[in-house]
């Protein structure tokens, strides 16, 4: 299984589903891993690549540990877990932006459908985000629920601007290889529900570091 630039890969040329988890993993956590294997689930994804961002735009870095610190969490969190890999593209290449990292990632990984995740927070100021259009005319995106934001979330800017695009939940093992824009709303279960899950895939480290 391969993710773009990081140590731990092995170069694949087979196609796949891949899902893309952006952020600044300051630290990487247990929900995090659970929103990865829910996308792996609902979506029947091949791998989720997690871009650590070398500092997140939107986010001040005061407090933020240093990249290779939060890299390093990051890749001990999901040990046990050989789909999902981390990746520092974005700091290797310069990008800061998902703007422009997606259209770079397509553009090295020709052979790959990308399909962008994210949880229902950020869904509710996605319109803030530079070129946010430009991110759902460039791949499909993947949003998954997280109380309290449920409400705030479908009422956003995006969610009523692109409701015709927005796929069923019996369209969702398809959603990476639709033409964007498509976005799918995914319900699912509360992370500390899943948390017997999450200790026998992954030990008891999900939790001792998140």
């Amino acid at each position: 299984m391969e993710a773009p630039e990081h140590k731990r890969t092995t170069p694949s040329p087979r196609p796949q589903k891949i899902g893309l988890l952006g952020g600044s993993f300051n630290p990487a956590h247990a929900g995090h891993v659970h929103l990865s294997q829910q996308a792996l689930k609902h979506l029947q994804l091949d791998a989720v690549w997690w871009l650590v961002s070398p500092q997140n735009p939107l986010k001040s870095d005061e407090g933020m540990a240093p990249f290779d610190e939060r890299l390093q969490h990051a890749e001990q969190l999901i040990a046990g877990d050989a789909r999902i890999q981390t990746s520092d593209f974005e700091a290797v290449h310069g990008l800061q932006y998902t703007c422009d990292t997606l259209p770079a990632l397509q553009d090295a990984y020709p052979q790959h459908h990308f399909v962008w995740l994210m949880g229902a927070d950020n869904l509710v100021h996605f319109h803030r985000w530079r070129a946010w259009e430009s991110i759902l005319q460039t791949m499909p995106v993947a949003v998954f629920d997280r109380a309290p934001f449920s409400h705030a979330a479908l009422q956003s800017k995006m969610a009523i601007k692109y409701r015709a695009a927005q796929a069923g939940p019996k369209e969702l093992s398809a959603l990476a290889s639709c033409d964007a824009p498509a976005w799918a709303y995914i319900r699912m279960p509360r992370c500390d529900l899943s948390a017997t899950e999450l200790r026998k895939t992954l030990g008891s480290k999900a939790f001792l570091m998140a």
